[in-house]
């Protein structure tokens, strides 16, 4: 059986906006370079765009040979989770793009793995060739680094209205559109989370776990007055439009302290939840030690360990991480976000922002009532604006 591997990747400039996608389908064999396709969508988001060049790879995969097994690789871990089964999908316009995706070939015939996105520079390039071409009001076409092409094919796609298919022969994948320091002026207003851990509880001065699994203590006075604090500083600044928060008490009670100040709703998201730490909660890091030496020591080694008693491990927290991140840059595009949340999320975020190791978790400082920031590009890039400051505190 034949086995291909289906590369894919979608943008939107503005999120909403000008979007496309891009795919490629390789031999998996030989590596070989078979079918491009890429297509300007109009106005969408990222994460339609990314579903839209699934969808494409997997039906140029198709034409190739239905009978083929696919192995589909994508910097998107929303869309590869979600097809995965491993998380839902909430979102209305992403459903039936999904539904049609998984009709293409069948389940049990495709694979899923995400990949980061310096890997996935081939499909990039295409998306965002095609969104240039939508803004020139041009059809997509490959361009010259593009050997042996199939012309027919691709003029026969763009009269009937469809993504330029466009069969080419082996070679290295370019490089992608230059971003970071040199990213395009058209992606609009980012998407900017300002991170804010909760004020101090009882537990906090004496540094024991307390996640999602223990007392759910509430704020000390301390914890009230850091809130205070954080409020005034935060209207001084006066750009955050919204303010969300844990479920848990010391966060929904910072929340509401800023919210107050700020005068504006607390909107509970359950995904910014903190780790739920099992047996250890409640427990000093030395008490844990001395009680489980070797589930702490498995912990610290292996972000899939989940802590004694059934906790959630940090790849566990990750995932439930990256979906909420997902879903909160969508619908806040352009906008300043307050997220009123716990020690491993703001981490957490930080980290996914970074592309840094899971290990870099153990070697980042949080402070109580601490603000962080990162921002999101409509063209899938982070930056990290701000880390652990504490200036409205002293």
């Amino acid at each position: 059986m034949r086995e291909f591997i289906v590369e894919a990747d979608g943008g939107s400039r503005g999120n909403p906006g000008p979007a496309g996608y891009g795919a490629v389908v390789c031999d998996a064999a030989t590596g070989q370079t078979l079918l491009e396709a890429a297509e300007y969508i109009g106005v969408a988001t990222n994460n339609v765009a990314e579903y839209r060049g699934l969808l494409a790879g997997l039906r140029a995969a198709h034409t190739l040979d239905p009978a083929a097994t696919v192995h589909v690789r994508m910097d998107s871990k929303l869309v590869i989770e979600q097809m995965s089964g491993r998380w839902k999908i909430k979102h209305p316009s992403m459903k039936p793009l999904a539904t049609q995706a998984r009709t293409v070939f069948p389940p049990d015939r495709v694979t899923y793995e995400w990949i980061p996105r310096a890997e996935n520079k081939h499909a990039d390039r295409l998306a965002n060739e095609a969104m240039d071409a939508g803004a020139r009001g041009e059809q997509w076409s490959p361009g010259d680094s593009v050997a042996d092409m199939d012309v027919a094919a691709g003029s026969s796609a763009a009269a009937a209205g469809t993504p330029a298919v466009v069969a080419a022969g082996h070679r290295d994948a370019p490089g992608t559109t230059a971003r970071g320091w040199t990213s395009a002026p058209d992606l609009g207003a980012p998407a900017t989370l300002v991170l804010l851990r909760h004020g101090e509880t009882p537990l906090t001065p004496q540094k024991r776990f307390s996640g999602s699994g223990g007392t759910n203590p509430p704020l000390s006075a301390a914890g009230r007055d850091q809130a205070h604090r954080v409020a005034d500083a935060l209207a001084r600044r006066g750009t955050v439009q919204a303010v969300l928060a844990s479920p848990l008490a010391r966060t929904r009670e910072t929340a509401e302290i800023v919210a107050a100040r700020l005068n504006l709703d607390v909107v509970v998201e359950d995904g910014l939840r903190e780790t739920d730490f099992g047996a250890w909660e409640g427990l000093t890091f030395g008490e844990v030690r001395d009680r489980y030496p070797d589930d702490l020591n498995a912990w610290l080694a292996d972000p899939a360990a989940r802590p004694t008693g059934g906790g959630e491990s940090f790849a566990e927290v990750a995932a439930r991480i990256a979906v909420t991140q997902d879903e909160l840059v969508t619908a806040h595009a352009g906008r300043t976000v307050l997220l009123v949340t716990h020690v491993t999320p703001i981490k957490t975020l930080v980290r996914l922002a970074l592309g840094a190791p899971p290990e870099s978790l153990f070697r980042m400082e949080l402070s109580a009532a601490s603000l962080s920031a990162v921002a999101y590009y409509a063209d899938g890039n982070a930056s990290v604006r701000l880390f652990n400051d504490t200036s409205h505190l002293r």
